[in-house]
């Protein structure tokens, strides 16, 4: 069979900057899928685009290829709980939440339940992580019994009585997007703007979700370090998500210090609790609520009070019943390393410094975390922090403890927080902002 266009003037069109059309965007995407496109002709598209860009139109087109490559989820059957919201077909509405990746971001635990209080269906396919920053799926797997694969019609069950899932993506979900992010994560071309657009975006227009919030990252412990390239990322998904009819908005969040006091699995877990039963630090706290907030309204939902939901058990009823849904039991006590070892402060002050990248590298280098995606994690692995930007300390107290199965793996975690700390005079106290900006 003939092919309708040279995979060479494809290529060769990016890198001159020029504009690819519908046609051979379809026929780029459908052709690598199948394996006529080599990896090294695909390699050197993704850097073209990496170093040229898309435009808009040329960006919508390739996502909407790798929504075609595979199959689309469809959450129409989905009945409203009595007197609960209905969306404009009278369902029950759907939303989901999506962050970019970060050190302790285990928001997604006590959202989804959270959210499904209200009478609005989450479904949250979630991913695992690959080097500092940390999986929802790991995390979750730290819980004893609990499973992350689920069948379409188990998912759908689950969301008709519980409300909330939290689950791993099928394969049939735009597998061209796998194959792809596979390619760039080999070959320099993670960063690219329009390539994590449409990757994400891709999965979650795939999803049928009837609206979206976006956590976009900034900061070092995110892949977005710099606050201006972050805006173009999330202008780009609520571009693709609103052009989709999905109502999509994204909330720009610091992710220079870590999320709340833990990076880990298990540890992780033992904090989102923390947070359903009306506790938890401040932070975690505060963005859970935000992002419920977002989720409501893009759902149609108003006058819900997320906070109350948290104080009063609500959320943690939920999240119990959610936990069992899946095989897993909430009252089983959690993994828990076999080595700690601490790290203390060197000198008095206030600590102004507490780089997330410098943690999410220490909490992968003790186990938490895999290097290659066959890897295996230790479920209480990681960094549990005893103070935060802002805190007063003394010398010699307590900074964080460090945890794992292996002590062998603590001097190279050491090695990773060497810079990670800042301390500075009494008086001193860093300008934090934990929501920067919001886009929709």
């Amino acid at each position: 069979m003939s092919e309708p266009f040279d995979t060479v003037d494809i290529i060769r069109t990016k890198r001159d900057r020029g504009v690819l059309s519908p046609e051979q965007i379809a026929w780029t995407i459908d052709a690598y899928t199948r394996g006529f496109i080599a990896e090294e002709q695909m390699a050197a598209l993704n850097m073209a685009i990496l170093l040229n860009g898309m435009n808009r139109e040329e960006i919508a087109q390739w996502t909407a290829a790798m929504i075609a490559s595979g199959e689309r989820m469809d959450f129409s059957a989905l009945r409203p709980a009595p007197g609960g919201p209905t969306d404009a077909n009278g369902n029950k509405p759907t939303s989901d939440k999506h962050s970019t990746g970060g050190v302790g971001d285990k928001i997604t635990l006590p959202l989804a339940p959270l959210v499904a209080v209200f009478g609005v269906a989450v479904p949250q396919l979630s991913g695992r992580g690959l080097g500092h920053t940390g999986g929802t799926l790991d995390k979750l797997e730290a819980i004893p019994g609990w499973r992350a694969a689920l069948s379409n019609a188990d998912m759908m069950a689950q969301l008709q009585d519980v409300g909330a899932v939290i689950c791993a993506a099928g394969s049939g979900l735009a597998p061209a997007d796998k194959k792809i992010y596979a390619l760039r994560d080999v070959t320099g071309t993670v960063e690219a703007i329009p390539l994590i657009a449409s990757s994400i975006m891709s999965k979650k227009i795939a999803e049928g979700t009837g609206s979206l919030v976006l956590d976009v990252k900034v900061g070092s412990g995110a892949f977005m370090k710099d606050l201006e390239q972050a805006r173009e990322l999330a202008r780009t998904m609520v571009a693709l998500g609103t052009d989709a009819g999905v109502k999509t908005v994204a909330l720009l969040t610091d992710m220079s210090t870590p999320l709340g006091l833990t990076a880990g699995n298990a540890i992780e877990v033992e904090e989102s609790v923390e947070v359903l039963a009306g506790g938890g630090p401040q932070d975690v706290v505060e963005l859970t609520v935000r992002l419920a907030e977002e989720m409501l309204a893009a759902a149609g939902v108003s006058g819900a009070d997320p906070a109350a939901a948290l104080r009063d058990g609500r959320a943690m009823d939920v999240w119990r019943r959610m936990i069992r849904a899946q095989g897993g039991d909430p009252d089983a006590a959690l993994p828990v390393a076999k080595e700690s070892e601490v790290v203390y402060a060197p000198a008095d002050g206030v600590l102004v410094g507490l780089d997330a990248l410098s943690v999410g590298v220490a909490a992968w280098r003790l186990g938490a975390g895999r290097a290659r995606k066959e890897d295996l994690v230790q479920a209480g692995a990681g960094v549990r922090l005893h103070a935060k930007p802002g805190a007063t300390v003394k010398a010699g107290e307590p900074l964080m403890t460090l945890l794992t199965d292996t002590p062998e793996r603590f001097e190279r975690a050491k090695e990773a927080l060497a810079d990670a700390v800042l301390i500075a005079p009494e008086g001193a106290r860093p300008a934090n902002q934990l929501i920067m900006d919001r886009i929709a």
